[in-house]
């Protein structure tokens, strides 16, 4: 289920042309808020639509996007096998500062095998507080069937995901253990060595060849990087929970990786403002790729067979 739910084939030509309308002047009221004039955004208006809009008439068409985003964020969920877990951060002005806000994505797999942005939300709250209650968010509207939870070890996440999901196993990301390694690294030379030990642990047969593997690197750079070894010893059990689960969904399940178009369309799209005006104004942007993402994922091919 997408993040918004997707019409009927016979409305979703014209869904499309009203969503792109709304997403036109959606723009356009950004532009008011950002401080372009008045006259720039009737000219721009003009030269796109052959129409002038007042400032009354983007702020009212903005409203009513927020309100098909919000139901968007809030309509009902169900069995989702599969949940990873992501976030970055977007500078927002807030009381005349510049702040890092959090922006934390949860993306399922569900019972079809099909990608859906199941929620996303924006805030500059204490980390595990905002976690939580994005978690428990998800619960509430009927998120179930949960047996992985794949993310990476953010600040916070950890006992807000024991706290909403304590039973579930979690798969720490395997590409950020990868580039977390590489900071106990001391010398350049030994960097792609470390990198192909931890693949090959990675990328065992089973569970039993990974710890086996395991063991050994641990052996190994205990001899030449202690502190590298005590790393590796505590953090990359953390990176083997797929191993539970069969061979085929483990290179879909292993990191966050399929959440990274998404953060890529997210930074294209905020490169260019650079900082938002308020939380609002960056919700209202994810919200809306969130949507228009999820729809493509929908549309597209099966991600993961679950077929057994």
């Amino acid at each position: 289920m997408a993040l918004l739910r997707r019409p009927r084939k016979e409305h979703q030509a014209l869904e499309k042309g009203l969503r792109s309308e709304r997403a036109l002047t959606l723009a356009l009221a950004e532009m008011y808020v950002q401080g372009v004039s008045t006259r720039k955004v009737a000219a721009i208006t003009e030269q796109l639509c052959g129409v002038e809009l007042s400032s009354t008439q983007v702020s009212r068409a903005a409203a009513q996007l927020d309100e098909v985003l919000e139901r968007g964020r809030t309509h009902p969920l169900g069995l989702t096998p599969y949940l990873l877990l992501d976030a970055r951060y977007e500078k927002v002005r807030i009381d005349g500062q510049v702040r890092d806000a959090a922006v934390l994505l949860a993306l399922g797999i569900t019972a079809e095998g099909k990608r859906t942005i199941l929620g996303v939300s924006v805030s500059v709250s204490e980390q595990e507080v905002h976690w939580r209650q994005f978690l428990q968010s998800l619960l509430a509207r009927g998120l179930s069937g949960v047996q992985l939870i794949t993310s990476d070890a953010h600040t916070g996440l950890q006992a807000a995901r024991q706290a909403t999901f304590g039973g579930v196993p979690w798969q720490r990301c395997q590409f950020h253990l990868q580039q977390n390694a590489q900071a106990y690294v001391p010398r350049q030379e030994l960097k792609a060595e470390v990198a192909a030990d931890i693949r090959a642990i990675f990328t065992a047969v089973n569970w039993i060849e990974a710890n086996a593997l395991l063991a050994r690197t641990v052996e190994k750079y205990t001899k030449i990087v202690s502190k590298l070894a005590t790393w590796m010893e505590s953090a990359l059990p953390e990176g083997l929970a797929v191993f539970a689960f069969p061979a085929a969904h483990r290179v879909r399940l292993r990191t966050v990786n399929a959440l990274e178009r998404f953060n890529q369309e997210i930074r294209r799209r905020t490169r260019v403002g650079g900082v938002f005006p308020n939380e609002a104004s960056c919700l209202r942007l994810v919200s809306a790729l969130a949507m228009e993402t999820s729809d493509e994922w929908e549309a597209g091919k099966v991600y993961l067979s679950l077929i057994a």
